[in-house]
């Protein structure tokens, strides 16, 4: 049985962690298929977004494969490789990644959904980092990305006691960006997707990049890369372009408003 499922229709990858009876644990076999999806990808140049859910309603992903890791020794929990590290796979797309988070995402598995560009989540969605409870410190990124992404407050709280945040709050918080019913998840994950499609591709490429660079500098010099970055863009956008992109605009909105 494949542990990743890799659909794409009309521009859009959706990647599928398989494996249910486990609540999509990351296992060593699991992460070398995602890495390869990942690759695969990044290959196909008619791909423009990309979801990454799981299969069923209980699980996202509960993270590492806990059994596996003590058979196998706690490298799996810091390996930055993108073939053993799937936060990393995830991060070297170059096109925007949407976590339908679909059921538990506990631990590793809360780190590969901040690993997402964006995040959407069903009512049946919960988030949990248990690293203090199994005594192990993170290495995929979420003791850093959590504070910064709701608040040093909040994330302490969450991983100093290991309690789970349910959807809305999560959404409340700032984690996630909408809350649905379960049977409408994923049919709002591919609207979403569409939506980001839509965009020509080299500039959301573009973009993408500049933001989450300028992400990881302080504010002075991310000021610096968007004027660097947009000074070597915009020289080679015509007036024309511009004017043609501004009535498309108008008649999306429009058409929107219909």
């Amino acid at each position: 049985m494949a542990l990743i499922l890799l659909e794409k229709s009309d521009a859009i990858a959706t990647i599928t962690l398989n494996r249910p009876e486990a609540m999509n644990a990351l296992s060593h076999a699991l992460r070398g298929e995602l890495f390869a999806a990942c690759q695969d990808i990044s290959q196909d140049q008619n791909i423009r977004a990309v979801i990454v859910t799981g299969a069923g309603e209980r699980a996202f992903t509960a993270g590492l494969d806990l059994k596996e890791l003590g058979e196998q020794g706690l490298g799996a929990a810091t390996d930055q490789n993108p073939a053993r590290n799937p936060c990393r796979a995830l991060e070297s797309l170059n096109v925007p990644v949407i976590g339908a988070i679909n059921g538990v995402a506990i631990t590793g598995g809360f780190e590969l959904a901040l690993a997402c560009d964006v995040r959407i989540a069903s009512t049946n969605a919960r988030f949990a980092d248990t690293h203090a409870r199994v005594g192990i410190i993170p290495g995929w990124g979420l003791s850093q990305k959590l504070s910064r992404f709701i608040g040093l407050s909040r994330a302490c709280e969450l991983s100093f006691t290991g309690q789970f945040l349910d959807a809305q709050t999560a959404c409340d918080w700032g984690l996630v960006n909408h809350v649905y019913a379960p049977d409408d998840l994923m049919p709002k994950a591919r609207a979403l997707a569409a939506d980001m499609a839509s965009i020509d591709p080299e500039f959301l490429k573009a973009y993408k990049q500049l933001i989450f660079d300028g992400y990881d500098r302080n504010f002075k010099e991310a000021m610096a890369l968007e004027k660097q970055t947009t000074d070597a863009w915009n020289a080679n956008v015509t007036a024309e372009e511009v004017e043609q992109r501004r009535l498309a605009v108008i008649a999306r909105g429009r058409a929107l408003k219909d």
